[in-house]
């Protein structure tokens, strides 16, 4: 049964906030990585990956925007400080001191990862019939799976 976020109750939109948290505070690791990168990158391929990274870190900041506000419109607080996403995500920071190759395979980890955690809050959202959450988690899911293809593009 599709519910809206007032109709589920209280334990669900609890247990979707919380998924949703997980994927904020990935998302919001991997923009400052995406954006790291796109400082530091250097190399024959300085332009593509210099962009590319610009692209993820615009992409992302608008994500953690609008799965935040999923999470307010469930009645649920929001993870809002650097030490709690850290502390969250899986996908760790970096100091930025890589090859232009190492800056790719991570980022397209982070975004493998990025792509994995929302596939769970939408199926978590879909038990729940919060199809909506579901629908987001979706297509923020399909985002990071083609950046993932984008960066394994360059390493082929």
């Amino acid at each position: 049964m599709t519910q809206t976020a007032v109709a589920l109750s209280t334990d669900a939109r609890a247990a979707i906030a919380e998924a949703l948290n997980q994927s904020v505070a990935e998302t919001a690791v991997t923009t400052m990585l995406a954006q790291n990168f796109h400082w530091n990158v250097k190399g024959m391929a300085f332009g593509p990956l210099h962009d590319l990274f610009q692209k993820i870190y615009e992409d992302h900041f608008v994500a953690q925007d609008d799965l935040a506000e999923r999470i307010r419109a469930l009645d649920a607080h929001a993870e809002g400080t650097l030490a709690g996403m850290l502390e969250r995500s899986k996908i760790k920071e970096h100091d930025g001191h890589a090859t232009d190759k190492e800056m790719i395979k991570i980022m397209q980890e982070a975004q493998e990862t990025l792509a994995a955690t929302l596939a769970g809050c939408g199926e978590l959202a879909a038990e729940h019939g919060d199809t909506l959450t579901e629908d987001l988690c979706i297509a923020r899911g399909q985002d990071h799976e083609k950046f993932a293809w984008f960066l394994r593009a360059h390493l082929a």
